[in-house]
C-alpha cells in the first residue's frame, strides 16, 4: 500500500502485479516497468492488502493504480478475493475501482457498498455504447474518469454519479486540453446535479476550483 499524489483518494494498492497488456499510450506505469526493468509477469500479490491494517481513520484506497484489473488476464477468484476483502475484512474504507474495460464488470454486479466503481476514458471513447454498458452495473457510486481529456464531445452524465476530469501525466503544455472542453464538461455535471472533480494542474489553470466527492450516504 502506498500513500499516494492521485487527488481523489489517500491510498493505492495493487493486488495484481505485472505490465499491464492494456499497453496505453500514455501509462506512466508501464514506463516505470520498462525503465526501472520491474518483473513483467503478470501474478497476484497476497500481501498487497497488509498495510491497510493499520490504518485508523476511514480512507479511500485506489484499487489497481498499475493495473486493468477487469481485463481477460486477471483470475476470477483473484477478483473474488480483492472484492471480498474489501467488503468483509475492511468494510470502513471506501475502494476505488477503475476500469477500461466495462463489458467485464457485470460478472460482480452488484458491488459491495464500500467499492465505487469507474470507467476510465479519453473523451471520445465514452458513448452511448458505454452508457449502455454500464447502466446495467450496480454499485452505490458509478463514476466516469476523463483523463486524459484528449478528446471530447457532449455527455449525459446522468447515468453516473461522480466526474473526474484530468490531463496527460506529466502535465505540460501539449497536454493542455481545449479549455471549451472542460467548461463544457463542468456545465453538463451541473445540469446533472452530479459533483465533478477537476485536477491540478487543469483547476488552476482554468480557474474551475471544483473537486466534488460524492455524497456517500445519498448515492
Amino acid at each position: 500500500m502506498n500513500k499516494t499524489k492521485i487527488e481523489w483518494c489517500d491510498y493505492t494498492i495493487n493486488p495484481v502485479k505485472g505490465l499491464c497488456p492494456m499497453a496505453c499510450s500514455y501509462c506512466y506505469a508501464r514506463r516505470m516497468y520498462k525503465r526501472f526493468k520491474w518483473n513483467p509477469e503478470i501474478r497476484f500479490d497476497f500481501t498487497a492488502y497488509d498495510g491497510v491494517s493499520a490504518l485508523r481513520k476511514p480512507s479511500r484506497i485506489f484499487v489497481g493504480s498499475t493495473m486493468e484489473l477487469f481485463g481477460d488476464w486477471v483470475k476470477e477468484d483473484w477478483l473474488d478475493r480483492i472484492l471480498g476483502q474489501a467488503s468483509l475484512i475492511y468494510p470502513q474504507h471506501t475502494f476505488i475501482f477503475l476500469t477500461k474495460q466495462p463489458q467485464n464488470l457485470i460478472k460482480w454486479s452488484p458491488f459491495p457498498d464500500n467499492c465505487w466503481v469507474g470507467v476510465s476514458t479519453t473523451g471520445f471513447d465514452c458513448r452511448s455504447g458505454l452508457e449502455d454498458t454500464f447502466h446495467n452495473i450496480q454499485a452505490k457510486v458509478k463514476f466516469v474518469s476523463i483523463e486524459p481529456l484528449l478528446d471530447y464531445s457532449p455527455m449525459d452524465f446522468r447515468w453516473v454519479d461522480w466526474v473526474i476530469v484530468g490531463q496527460q501525466t506529466p502535465p505540460s503544455s501539449k497536454s493542455t486540453p481545449n479549455p471549451e472542453w472542460v467548461a463544457d464538461i463542468v456545465y453538463a455535471t451541473n445540469k446533472a446535479k452530479i459533483p465533478v472533480f477537476i485536477k491540478e494542474p487543469m483547476a488552476s489553470l482554468f480557474n474551475i476550483q471544483r473537486k466534488e466527492f460524492p455524497n456517500e450516504d445519498n448515492s
